[in-house]
């Protein structure tokens, strides 16, 4: 599309939202907010009292045993013997790598054969320690996406993303990996909220909130660009743009040889989002409702629906996964092939392409499956042919992708396959797909792999024992949930007990192996205090337990909608269950039970803490949304409207309001001892509603809150290892302290 032709001709994305109520004539008054003066993230007098409140949660916390802790997780993190995870572009492996003496990180890359060995040769070409030393600035590595070079050369030009503090906002520059060195006068965008794509060697595609560049109501960018090089990102020409009250806009192009497409997408919510193709200069859209995800893939275009589907009378039930020709979708032939359809105890959560098959990676009843289809070969259902890959132990989370679908050699069928489990480290195998010799001719596929990598033993895992226990929710649901305790585990009530959880944005919580959960938890242990009877309890370790519950997507998009926006409470109910049956089983009791979660899940704890307050004895609350009138109109949070609702919307703040942690503080209630961390560069939920939470919380008279936050280290709170050991090692250290003692 020329600049003329953009002139004008409308650009594509201005659509309304579909579902999205406009704001109502009347607006939800905002109840009286005493601590809204928090909301200057980096207002001397706010950061004044953030350190005040560090100090004092530092005092409490940091003694010997906290040190311990720490180090012991610190060891775990930076750990030379961990896998180095790799992803293959061209001949070579590369991989970000994180320690001791490189905290900020080191890009490199390595050969196959040097890989395998247990001492690889590093090539490093970026060391990040070091560029932040050169440039004074903590630069944090966000990952670089490269240009598809000319047949028969190298990967060679990419386009690195670097964050200055670890938030989402970061700065995109051009990298030689040949030379080791940013191009000068190479590409160069400032540090903003957006995405870069290559179209070609001398052209971006970018969407960005940089040089004056709209940006959407959630904070993300508003319009595509195309950048050429040499050009100012604000004279660059407009290829698309969203309204103002949708979430992002995206544009990118796919250089895959003999399929070359360029797209632009609409993320209307987290939930819905139109996508165009761009054909001789102009866009056409791919017809599909907003709430059917797609994905496109040489000749094939796969569709996942949010909700049940109706094409020409056939209903697809959501969560299932379809495929059509490209070329007959986009003409408007609706022949879709069912790939996967779920049942009541099977998902899917995601695919990956080899060059010749599709791996879809299931879970049942929250264990992994793993299953390859054969589109060459219809089964006689007129399906692809489907054959299971037999190498996923129960209770563990396995996942298989392709290692380079694209490889000019014999590597095109290989796949990744990364194995965990709660007390299995993990493994890293790599495997060949090809028609199975006693099944080819009806499409069957068989698979040679072996282990490539192993993850070390951090704790004495041979003496836990991993349970799947199923809690009855309040309206009669079934929740899931695991626990990892030790095999001498007595019920007798006494067990300190850590329950985590997150149950939003359709986000599954599978079993995974974690060397600080088994440090800082599972091996410490009591020094055998009274009981509540009066008698002398023996030493025991930690309990260590996480719920899947609904809003999570551990049983696909039907799952995560039960607890969407009014239904809300189903999340807070089923976890509440799950406090409730560990109870009534004898693992814990109140006064030895506390629960963790971060961001949504720091929302969900602190619903526990002002709902359930009789269940908890502590409650770590980590980088949460807790004001839930305001959150919109904080950092990102107008994106997630489609999870929680809209609290402007009077009849939508009426039930916003009943699982809002900030407004549901009482005088008269006991609640658990509460610790609540953030980071003040997180500028996904940001640091305000944590700090006015614990001002609250204090104003009020509330004994044993606690408040702690990172100076640096954006969402995750954390952009080191060092960080993320000392974040770990408090919450930990804290829930401890208030479970685990004598009185």
């Amino acid at each position: 599309m020329t600049t003329t032709e953009a002139d004008q001709t409308p650009l594509p994305g201005n659509e309304a939202a579909p579902g999205r109520p406009r704001h109502a004539a009347e607006v939800a008054p905002e109840p009286t907010d005493e601590n809204i003066w928090l909301e200057d993230i980096h207002g001397e007098e706010q950061l004044a009292w953030v350190r005040e409140q560090n100090a004092r949660t530092e005092e409490l916390l940091e003694d010997a045993e906290y040190s311990a802790v720490e180090a012991g997780i610190l060891e775990v993190l930076d750990s030379t013997d961990r896998i180095a995870m790799v992803s293959k572009r061209g001949g070579f492996y590369y991989n970000f790598w994180k320690d001791q003496e490189h905290p900020k990180g080191l890009w490199r890359r390595t050969t196959w054969e040097s890989y395998l060995t247990e001492a690889p040769e590093w090539d490093v070409l970026l060391d990040v320690d070091a560029l932040a030393a050169a440039e004074g600035v903590e630069w944090v590595f966000h990952g670089a996406g490269f240009l598809r070079p000319a047949d028969g050369n190298e990967y060679r030009l990419a386009m690195v993303s670097l964050s200055p503090d670890g938030g989402d906002a970061d700065r995109h520059r051009e990298f030689d990996v040949e030379s080791r060195t940013f191009v000068e006068g190479g590409f160069d965008l400032p540090t903003a909220k957006g995405n870069v794509s290559w179209l070609d060697a001398d052209t971006l595609l970018v969407s960005s909130t940089a040089d004056g560049l709209p940006a959407t109501t959630s904070s993300y960018a508003r319009t595509g660009v195309k950048l050429r090089r040499g050009e100012a990102l604000a004279d660059a020409e407009r290829l698309f743009e969203i309204p103002e009250d949708h979430m992002l806009a995206m544009v990118a192009h796919d250089s895959t040889p003999g399929f070359e497409r360029t797209f632009a997408v609409d993320y209307i919510d987290f939930y819905n989002r139109s996508t165009w193709v761009l054909r001789d200069g102009s866009w056409v859209a791919i017809d599909v409702p907003t709430d059917v995800n797609i994905s496109a893939h040489h000749d094939w275009l796969l569709f996942r629906p949010q909700k049940d589907w109706d094409v020409d009378g056939t209903v697809y039930p959501a969560g299932s996964l379809l495929g059509a020709a490209f070329e007959d979708y986009l003409a408007g032939t609706r022949s879709l092939t069912v790939l996967f359809s779920p049942d009541e105890h099977t998902s899917l959560q995601s695919w990956s392409w080899t060059q010749d098959y599709l791996l879809l990676n299931l879970l049942r009843d929250v264990s992994s499956e793993i299953r390859v289809l054969n589109p060459s070969v219809l089964d006689s259902h007129g399906a692809w042919a489907s054959t299971p890959l037999d190498a996923c132990p129960p209770l563990h989370d396995v996942n298989a992708y392709a290692v380079d679908d694209e490889d000019p050699g014999s590597a095109g069928n290989d796949f990744w396959l990364v194995a965990t489990g709660f007390t299995t480290p993990t493994t890293l195998t790599r495997g060949t797909l090809s028609p199975a010799s006693s099944q080819g001719e009806d499409g069957g596929v068989g698979s040679e792999h072996s282990v490539v990598k192993r993850s070390p033993s951090f704790f004495n895992e041979a003496d836990y024992e991993v349970q799947q226990r199923f809690a009855v929710s309040a309206d009669g649901t079934k929740v899931p949930y695991f626990q990892v305790a030790s095999k001498d585990l007595v019920l007798d009530g006494q067990n300190p007990t850590q329950l985590s959880g997150y149950g939003g944005f359709e986000i599954s919580r599978t079993p995974a192996y974690s060397g600080t959960v088994g440090r800082a938890w599972l091996e410490r242990r009591t020094l055998g205090a009274p009981s509540d009877n009066g008698t002398e309890s023996h030493s025991r370790g930690g309990v260590y337990v996480v719920a899947n519950i609904r809003g999570g997507g551990e049983y696909g998009p039907s799952w995560h909608r039960a607890a969407l926006q009014e239904n809300r409470h189903r999340a807070y109910e089923d976890f509440a269950a799950v406090a409730k049956d560990l109870i009534s089983r004898g693992v814990t009791s109140r006064r030895r039970l506390g629960c963790v979660g971060g961001s949504n899940g720091g929302l969900l704890v602190g619903n526990m803490l002002t709902q359930y307050p009789e269940l908890f004895g502590a409650v770590s609350c980590g980088v949460p949304l807790l004001d839930m009138r305001r959150y919109t109109k904080l950092s990102a949070g107008y994106s997630w409207i489609a999870e929680y609702g809209d609290p402007d919307v009077p009849e939508q703040w009426e039930f916003i309001r009943t699982f809002s942690p900030y407004h549901l503080l009482h005088d008269g209630v006991e609640y658990p001892e509460t610790f609540i961390w953030t980071a003040t560069s997180d500028d996904r939920v940001g640091p305000v509603q944590a700090r006015k939470m614990a001002a609250r919380m204090q104003a009020m008279g509330i004994p044993n809150v606690w408040f702690h936050e990172a100076l640096e280290g954006g969402h995750a709170g954390a952009s080191d290892n060092r960080q993320a050991a000392a974040l770990q090692a408090r919450s930990n250290h804290f829930l401890w302290r208030s479970l685990a003692g004598s009185n």
